[in-house]
């Protein structure tokens, strides 16, 4: 999935561009921005629009480049027994 597809995906699932950024309380010319690429999803709403669709999209889905670098708990996930 590419970083367009992912906030793609992610206004689909809460009904539109104006729902993405109602769900993570940014303007919806903010998510209009990331959708046309014009500006990457910052770090800090990663996680939100993870939790928002439920983890439809996910951190590496909006940041595919350099997700492990940012959070490295995902490369290697500790194995809970």
């Amino acid at each position: 999935m590419t970083y367009q597809q992912a906030i793609h995906q992610a206004c689909e699932q809460l009904g539109s561009q104006a729902g993405l950024a109602k769900a993570i309380d940014v303007a919806p010319a903010i998510v209009h921005q990331w959708r046309s690429g014009v500006r990457p999803v910052p770090v800090q709403h990663c996680l939100a629009i993870e939790r928002a669709t439920n983890g439809a999209v996910s951190r590496r889905d909006l940041r595919p480049d350099d997700w492990h670098l940012i959070w490295p708990e995902l490369a290697n996930p500790v194995q809970v027994a």
